[in-house]
C-alpha cells in the first residue's frame, strides 16, 4: 500500500480509504490510486489483514450435492452477495449425512474462523444439528423447514406443492399422481405436503406414494419406465426438475406423449426445463 501511495501521490490512509470504500475521497484521487493499482498489480494481503483487525471477513457454507441446480444457484448468489460486502465464502460440502460427517464438516468450517455461517443442507439430520447446538456465531438456514427455523431463507415449498398441483388440475385432471424426492430432505417433505393439501381441499382422490427419486434424471427415469405402465395416470408433479426431465424421457421411450397424453410439472425452474 506504501508503494500504491508514493507512485499515486497520495497518503497510505488515502488508499485504505480507496480499497475499503469509504466515502470522502475525490473522484480524480479515487481514480489516481485505481490506476496505480493496476499499473503495480497490488492485491491485497487478506491475511494480513485478518491479522490487524482480528476479524476474518469470510463466512462459512455448509452444502451439499452441487451437481444439483438449487446448490449450485444459492452458491452462486451467496458469493455474489459476500463479494459486494467484501466477504469471502469458504464452503465445505457434507458427503454423507450421518451426524458424525455432518458434526465434521462443521468443525472444519469453524476452524477456519468464520464470522457467520450458512447451512445449505435441507436435510433433517443437518437441520436437527445446526438447531441443537450453539456455534458461537450467527447461523443462517437455507431452504430449511421454514415453520421450525428461526433464521431460515427460503422458498415456501408447501405453496409451490399447492401451485403445481392446482395447475394440473386446472388442465382437466382428476387427480395428480406424485413422484417424490428422497425421504429425510425437508423440501420432498414440504412438496408432498403441497401436493396432499391441494388435492384434500378439492375433495379429489389422493394416489398413493409409490413412486420416488433421489433428485436425480436417472432416478425419474426408473420411476417413470414403472410409472408408463399406468395408463390411468395422465398427470404428474415431480418433486424436482432433473427427475421430471428423466420422467419424460422414459414416458416418451414407452409411448407416452407429453403433454398429449400425460402433462408433467416439475419443480426449479431448470434452464432445460423452458
Amino acid at each position: 500500500m506504501a508503494d500504491v501511495a508514493a507512485h499515486a501521490g497520495v497518503s497510505h490512509q488515502t488508499v485504505s480509504r480507496v480499497l475499503n470504500g469509504v466515502p470522502g475521497v475525490r473522484p480524480g484521487t479515487a481514480l489516481r490510486v485505481h490506476e496505480s493499482i493496476s499499473e503495480l498489480g497490488y492485491r491485497r494481503n487478506m491475511a494480513a489483514k485478518m491479522l490487524a483487525s482480528s476479524r476474518s471477513r469470510t463466512i462459512g457454507v455448509l452444502t451439499w450435492g452441487t451437481s444439483q441446480f438449487g446448490p449450485a444457484q444459492v452458491l452462486l448468489a451467496l458469493e455474489a452477495a459476500a463479494r459486494a460486502a467484501d466477504y469471502r465464502l469458504t464452503p465445505v460440502t457434507v458427503t454423507e449425512m450421518e451426524p458424525e460427517g455432518v458434526k465434521l464438516a462443521m468443525d472444519q468450517l469453524l476452524e477456519q474462523g468464520p464470522e457467520a455461517l450458512i447451512v445449505v443442507v435441507p436435510h433433517q439430520t443437518v437441520l436437527r444439528i445446526a438447531q441443537d447446538i450453539d456455534l458461537g456465531i450467527p447461523t443462517v438456514v437455507v431452504e430449511g423447514d421454514l415453520s421450525r427455523t428461526p433464521l431460515t431463507a427460503g422458498v415456501d415449498n408447501v405453496q409451490g406443492g399447492r401451485i403445481a398441483t392446482r395447475h394440473l388440475l386446472d388442465l382437466g385432471h382428476d387427480t395428480v399422481v406424485h413422484l417424490a424426492g428422497p425421504p429425510g430432505w425437508s423440501e420432498a417433505a414440504a412438496r408432498i405436503e403441497g401436493w396432499r393439501a391441494e388435492l384434500t381441499e378439492a375433495a379429489l382422490r389422493v394416489p398413493a406414494l409409490r413412486w420416488g427419486g433421489d433428485w436425480s434424471a436417472e432416478s425419474g427415469y426408473q420411476a417413470g419406465r414403472t410409472l408408463a405402465r399406468e395408463r390411468d395416470v395422465t398427470a404428474v408433479f415431480a418433486s424436482n426438475d432433473q427427475m421430471a426431465l428423466g420422467l419424460i424421457a422414459a414416458l416418451s421411450e414407452a409411448g407416452r406423449r407429453v403433454p398429449e397424453d400425460v402433462s408433467v410439472v416439475g419443480f426449479d425452474d431448470l434452464f432445460e426445463s423452458v
